[in-house]
């Protein structure tokens, strides 16, 4: 089969599965029924992805590569303007993603998760068989930092262009947003189509609320 053929194949069966994930969770999801979705034989799926796990990753690497392209877009469409306001725009945009489709913010989470919790990979014996031997993982591996390095080169050149007026360490601030960020979309995932889900809190009030404190961190008032 041609290289272009088998990749359209696979893309195919990463959106069936996505589909699957979607409606019944990862835990729940079965092969055969993301072979149903495709509109294959369950016999040929086997043949792409050995395991549920090697198709998250798959999913994973998806949805770090469409950020990954949006935070470049963001940091080319910005370079006449200030780190300080690029920085924020990323800070949006990872929200913006996970919003346009949640199982990608799940993905992403779950595999933090799992890179915490196994020594970056390095412990095989915190990883199921389907992991260790995913092609997807490594893949995954090899671009899980370009994210938050875009950040802080943002940050860096917002210390140069006198936007950014903070002594704090660039990746300490990244990660600050970063987790506060994932934390609201937790939120916006747990309330589905409702935006008040905790005491009457309009969470698009709660996201402005988290980008003046995320603007405060990068310059303080004052400065």
């Amino acid at each position: 089969m041609k290289a272009s053929k088998k990749n359209e194949k696979e893309q195919k069966i990463i959106v069936a599965a996505e589909t699957v994930f979607s409606q019944v969770g990862f835990t729940n999801a079965k092969m055969e029924d993301i072979a149903k979705e495709a509109g294959i034989t369950k016999v040929t799926l086997y043949s792409y992805f050995q395991s549920k796990d090697n198709l998250q990753l798959a999913i994973t690497h998806k949805a770090l590569t469409m950020l990954i392209a949006r935070y470049e877009q963001t940091i080319s469409n910005n370079s006449g303007r200030s780190g300080l306001d690029s920085t924020i725009d990323m800070f949006n945009i990872f929200v913006e993603v996970c919003k346009e489709n949640f199982l990608y913010s799940e993905a992403l989470m779950s595999y933090f998760a799992l890179i915490r919790s196994s020594a970056h990979g390095a412990n095989k014996e915190k990883l199921t068989e389907g992991i260790n031997e995913s092609t997807y993982f490594k893949r995954v591996q090899e671009i899980q930092n370009v994210p938050f390095k875009y950040i802080v080169k943002e940050i860096n050149r917002g210390r140069s262009d006198g936007s950014i007026k903070t002594d704090v360490d660039p990746m300490l601030l990244t990660l600050a947003g970063w987790t506060a960020s994932i934390g609201y979309v937790k939120l916006l995932s747990a309330s589905g189509d409702h935006m008040q889900p905790l005491f009457n809190v309009d969470l698009q009030l709660l996201w402005k609320l988290h980008m003046e404190n995320a603007i405060n961190a990068l310059k303080p008032v004052g400065t």
